[in-house]
């Protein structure tokens, strides 16, 4: 995690400083994931160990992720981008958010915490019980969805480890779903064509 450290006006956009809360060194134009967006480091500051990175956020950013909200001092999650060579953990995300979605209702049984998330229609084609999405950049699995939302279940580790617990119902996160299922919707042929699928199937004998 780390904290926004500056926030100031840029043009249209912000240009946004945040302060990580371990070492995280990273360098002028890497990628890192803020709250699940993709943005390029375009200054950094030293701070004995560690380093305040700094973003320019666009204003189709702004407008598209919960970013725009932020404000000095609040908690975002950080993560760097996957070398090659790493060990692949969670599901493949991109950073370019789907859509903004909001927290519907919240409650605790035992050690878990249950989340349940309003989400657009173009978010929710793509989410699938017992498959993958991306929230504020926490890949997350999916434990029950229907038409207008759907539910996860966060650990404690995940509690601790993002700031997933401090967000309460009808606060805003970012939604990235699984690339998989849009890549697959892209070679049938796109949205809308349940035709094609359902002669593709029989074709391949599954229906």
């Amino acid at each position: 995690m780390g904290t926004v450290n500056s926030i100031e006006k840029k043009g249209n956009g912000i240009r946004m400083s945040v302060r990580p809360a371990t070492d995280f060194e990273v360098q002028t134009g890497d990628s890192v994931s803020v709250n699940g967006v993709c943005l390029t480091v375009t200054n950094t500051a030293e701070g004995g160990p560690r380093y305040a990175p700094a973003f320019d956020v666009s204003p189709e950013t702004m407008r598209s992720t919960n970013l725009g909200e932020l404000k000095v001092r609040d908690k975002v999650n950080l993560e760097r981008a996957l070398r090659l060579s790493d060990r692949l953990g969670g599901h493949l995300v991109t950073g370019h958010v789907d859509g903004v979605g909001t927290i519907r209702d919240k409650r605790t049984a035992g050690e878990y915490t249950f989340y349940t998330f309003e989400a657009p229609p173009e978010v929710l084609r793509y989410i699938v019980k017992k498959g993958s999405v991306a929230i504020d950049g926490i890949s997350l699995t999916v434990t029950e969805t229907d038409n207008r939302s759907f539910s996860v279940a966060i650990i404690p580790h995940t509690l601790k480890a993002t700031d997933i617990g401090d967000k309460g119902i009808g606060d805003r996160v970012n939604l990235e779903a699984d690339i998989i299922g849009k890549y697959v919707e892209k070679f049938l042929g796109g949205k809308g064509n349940d035709k094609g699928l359902m002669e593709l199937l029989k074709q391949e004998g599954f229906a």
